[in-house]
């Protein structure tokens, strides 16, 4: 370096201001060892000495002043005074409103830093807080500064986001006041009327239906008014869609004036009268019914928002029920669904400036239930991202009864958020101007790094956990607290009044005008009529099921698809052995008409998005597929680029969204509900890695999957791939527990099928895509394969994909010809299907006395089918199920009442299969075969089952 530069500050810019501390820690670490320095600080030190101490001066004309050195450790120690300010302010702020008082702050202490108030006004304002206001002069008013900033009604948690320019800008729009945008008197007066709003409303369900659940929003009123700042910030900036999930409390309230649901359809359901006739007729919010309904604190509602006649934005709140956090993942789905621009070859083309979301929690379920952590993992994968939630946590410092002590290891309900470097503003849910300020910063940040933000709105619960509970059973001394504190609109409406902005008369007449609006809309409800009420049934189109359908595709078009699935870029290169793999799948299809499984998957997809139907399918392996059989997205052997053929095929003008998903059920398996949900005409399908793993998502299955249109009206075709079959894997590598989707099976929920063929399976998707945006659609739930993937006996010829459509049940060939000799019919499904079949091939006994039937779709039993084809057979005189699940499990305890019902007089219906188990299949691959043996030899032994204690 030279010594031509006259200005002493120029070497040093970059290394001032927020870094100095750093600054001064290598220089002590210079005059020890210099060796060990920053080698550019070290060549700073090395000519200039020791770095300048800043003074107002250099703030105007950028020049310093050498630092003598008895001051650089009173500097030094003045930048952690300020560090730490920042880093555990939050710990002295007033952020909970049942504690009083001001704490002492511990880390002021002065003299535990060597410190005196003359020193720390002897330091430059800039390199303590470069952001403060023009009225703070020096180092100690710099402090003091910081310390009101920190510790007030709101407080920071952000040094665990390592993003520099995030951070930056996180600390530059505290400190320099930003967050606290300018507040009218009129918006200080609507804030007033929408917490009269929520309280009154509150009260008057109170008095009017006594004893009734509504989990009260009390005690964190301004939940309301920061839900309408973030919502009237998206307008402004105008987003299509936001959407909002969260449990139960508060959500009447959220409903009522976030929704605008009527005030008159919300009394109707404590009537239990009615309320489909209070719906107001502009439409302008549409409330989730389905046949069967549920509680009025799980419905979900739509609104759109509207300014000057045009539709601005689409406002959602999805159904959830008592399963509190698992919302999560579907809105997050919703959200990204309202992202995709799926008319597009490829990808699709995502703007997260379409839609946000904002996910409301409970301060016990954030960091107690895990499907928190599992969404909250999605935010920065590309496959699931959205561009930033904001998470609002409804703080009532209690869960139940259970105190915060006792249902959980960390201080705060939110440090869960640090782990994915999300910023944490907790906030004292009575001060309503904070709430707002942190409803501005929530929203700037998710608009300018579109990432995800959390508020930890802190109150209280003003009753019980329900309003027939007792807090001062469990609770006593917080309650004591709770009985004796005015409102957050009482407080608020004082804090006005003193301001001067209103007059206690103003606030009277806001609060009788609301109560008369109430008794109007109440008058407004028929008196309680349980006569009235009727079970309401299923839509007609839902009763009648799918029909059947023509699904074949044209021999050109599947020839044409098949060189396309093998035609890659000129200078991309597959691995040589795939390479060799594909090649000769699609010659064998060229050449002979033969498709194998993967083959035929490939044709349904290809031709579904020709018929212009987006497709997306996740799972933790579906790109290559976990048994290596998909491999839909190839990598360049050499670069590692990828590539996938179904993304450059001709005349196709829909994506197809294929993603490697978390190893995460829960999650996943409710993003992709949600998507679906909210993009109905997209064939959205998730894949189990092994259909066992489906059980870490059965809240999903249960509560939203299965039963989410009975509920609420929330149609889904979405397609679930469950690979099962005993193939001596295993207790956890067997079983997708096709027991459990039977016994969940009622009023045509889904469609649950163990298909055993390539062609079959291409008829089932291809029926699947072509219903999915018609009134019988629901969801498909696939017993997907794993060795039968590249079995000979899951093959198809050209023709089996060229005509017809999804066959319900499919006969054995070359059996059941001999109709008059045919005594013992025996129905199977799936993988076993082919073992049986195997067997029958390499026999060389007459059979002609036997017939075998595979049921392909299990659910909707086909009926009909099953009795004509038994009809058939004159001398019949046994009817056998035969599966490779224990006797509890699959299809058994489902099919039997089934075909006892169908079986013609006299023929007896038995089961063929393994004994009753608590454990879904063998851990010895040797016991496995021996049972394998038995059920196949049991199958072809023309002897009635004897229904004994050994094989049941």
């Amino acid at each position: 370096m030279g010594n031509e530069t006259s200005n002493r500050g120029e070497p040093w810019k970059g290394f001032l201001g927020p870094n100095y501390g750093y600054v001064l820690e290598q220089y002590e670490l210079y005059e020890e060892k210099s060796d060990l320095v920053d080698p550019e600080l070290k060549e700073l030190f090395d000519y200039w000495g020791a770095p300048p101490l800043l003074d107002s001066s250099y703030a105007e004309a950028g020049d310093t002043q050498p630092v003598p050195a008895a001051n650089t450790a009173k500097i030094a120690a003045a930048i952690k005074l300020a560090e730490n300010i920042r880093a555990y302010g939050h710990l002295y702020a007033s952020i909970k409103p049942l504690e009083s008082g001001k704490k002492d702050p511990v880390l002021l202490h002065l003299e535990d830093y060597g410190l005196s108030k003359e020193d720390l006004k002897a330091v430059p304002v800039e390199i303590l807080c470069a952001n403060a206001p023009a009225h703070v002069k020096d180092g100690l008013a710099a402090i003091e500064y910081l310390t009101d900033v920190y510790t007030k009604t709101m407080a920071f948690e952000f040094h665990h986001v390592h993003n520099m320019e995030e951070n930056k800008w996180l600390t530059e729009m505290v400190e320099s006041g930003a967050i606290f945008q300018p507040l009218s008197d009129e918006k200080r007066i609507s804030v007033l009327k929408r917490l009269t709003e929520v309280e009154g409303f509150e009260q008057f369900l109170h008095r009017t239906f006594v004893g009734q659940k509504r989990f009260s929003i009390e005690g964190v009123d301004m939940l309301i008014p920061l839900i309408d700042e973030l919502v009237a910030r998206s307008v402004e900036k105008s987003p299509k869609t936001v959407n909002i999930g969260m449990a139960h409390r508060g959500r009447l309230n959220v409903l009522a004036h976030v929704l605008g649901k009527p005030y008159e359809m919300i009394f109707a359901e404590f009537q239990h009268s009615p309320n489909k006739e209070l719906v107001p007729s502009e439409g302008s919010i549409g409330i989730n019914y389905g046949w069967t309904g549920d509680v009025k604190y799980h419905l979900g509602a739509d609104k759109q928002i509207k300014a000057e006649n045009t539709v601005r934005a689409r406002l959602t709140l999805a159904s959830n029920p008592s399963h509190l956090e698992f919302v999560n993942p579907v809105v997050e789905g919703f959200t990204r669904a309202a992202q995709d621009d799926r008319q597009t070859n490829g990808y699709p083309k995502q703007d997260i400036t379409k839609s946000f979301a904002i996910l409301i929690h409970g301060d016990a379920a954030f960091p107690g239930e895990g499907i928190v952590q599992e969404t909250l993992n999605l935010n920065q994968l590309s496959g699931y991202q959205t561009g930033g939630t904001i998470h609002i946590i409804a703080n009532n410092m209690i869960g139940f009864t259970t105190e915060s002590v006792d249902s959980r290891s960390t201080k705060y309900a939110s440090d869960l958020a640090k782990g994915f470097e999300i910023p944490i503003v907790h906030v004292n849910a009575d001060d309503p101007e904070a709430c707002l300020a942190a409803a501005y910063f929530a929203y700037e940040y998710r608009r300018r790094f579109n990432k995800d933000f959390l508020i930890d709105l802190i109150g209280y619960r003003r009753f019980g956990h329900n309003e027939m509970d007792e807090p001062f059973v469990t609770q006593p001394k917080m309650y004591e607290i709770i009985t004796k504190r005015p409102t957050v609109r009482a407080l608020y409406a004082e804090q006005l009044e003193k301001a001067q902005v209103v007059t206690k008369e103003q606030v009277n007449e806001i609060s009788e005008q609301l109560q008369k609006k109430l008794q109007t809309a109440y008058d407004k409800v028929p008196p309680k009529a349980e006569k009235r009420h009727q079970i309401m049934e299923m839509p007609k189109a839902v009763f009648n099921g799918i029909p059947t359908l023509d699904t074949s595709v044209p021999k050109e078009e599947l020839l044409e698809i098949n060189r396309e699935l093998v035609t890659y870029p000129e200078d991309f290169k597959v691995f040589p052995k795939l390479d060799r793999i594909l090649s000769k799948r699609a010659k064998a299809f060229e050449e002979n008409g033969k498709a194998d499984w993967s083959l035929g998957e490939a044709f349904a997809f290809a031709s579904i998005l020709r018929d212009g139907t987006p497709i997306r399918i996740t799972g933790q392996d579906s790109e290559r597929g976990t048994f290596a059989h998909r491999h839909l997205v190839l990598h360049d052997y050499e670069t590692g680029d990828v590539y996938s053929p179904l993304h450059t095929m001709k005349n196709v003008s829909a994506s197809f969204d294929i993603r490697n998903s978390p190893l995460s059920e829960g999650s996943v398996l409710g993003f992709d509900y949600g998507y679906n949900v909210f993009a109905p005409e997209t064939l959205v399908i998730w894949e189990a890695q092994f259909g066992d793993f489906a059980n870490a998502g059965q809240v999903i299955i249960d509560q939203f999957i299965s039963a989410g249109r009975a509920k609420w009206g929330q149609k889904s075709g979405m397609v679930l791939l469950l690979p099962h079959g005993h193939e001596g894997q295993g207790p956890e590598h067997s079983s997708a527990r096709l027991e459990r989707f039977l016994q969940l099976a009622a009023e045509n929920n889904w469609t649950v099928a163990n298909v055993t063929s390539a062609a079959q399976y291409f008829h089932l998707l291809r029926r699947q895509a072509a219903v999915l945006k018609k009134e019988e659609v629901r969801p498909l739930v696939v017993m997907a394969p794993k060795s039968l993937l590249r079995s000979a006996f899951s093959v198809s010829n050209m023709e089996e994909f060229t005509n017809g459509s999804f066959r319900l049940v499919v006969e054995q060939p070359n059996l059941g010809e001999k109709t008059e000799e045919v005594e013992r019919i025996v129905l199977c499904s799936g993988k076993i299907s082919g073992d049986l079949t195997d067997r029958i091939q390499k026999s060389d006994k007459s059979l002609d006395w036997l017939h075998v039937l595979r049921l392909e779709q299990i659910y909707p039993f086909p009926r009909r089918v099953v009795a004509d084809l038994f009809a058939k057979y004159p001398n019949l005189k046994e009817i056998a199920w035969m599966q490779e699940e224990p006797e509890n499990m699959g299809a058994w305890n489902y099919v039997e009442s089934k075909l006892r019902e169908v079986a013609p007089e006299g023929v007896s219906v038995d089961y063929i299969g393994r004994r009753r188990r608590s454990s879904p299949a063998e851990g010895d691959p040797t016991t496995h075969r021996q049972e394998q043996e038995r059920i196949l030899q049991e199958a072809l032994t023309k002897t009635q089952i004897a229904n004994d204690v050994v094989t049941r």
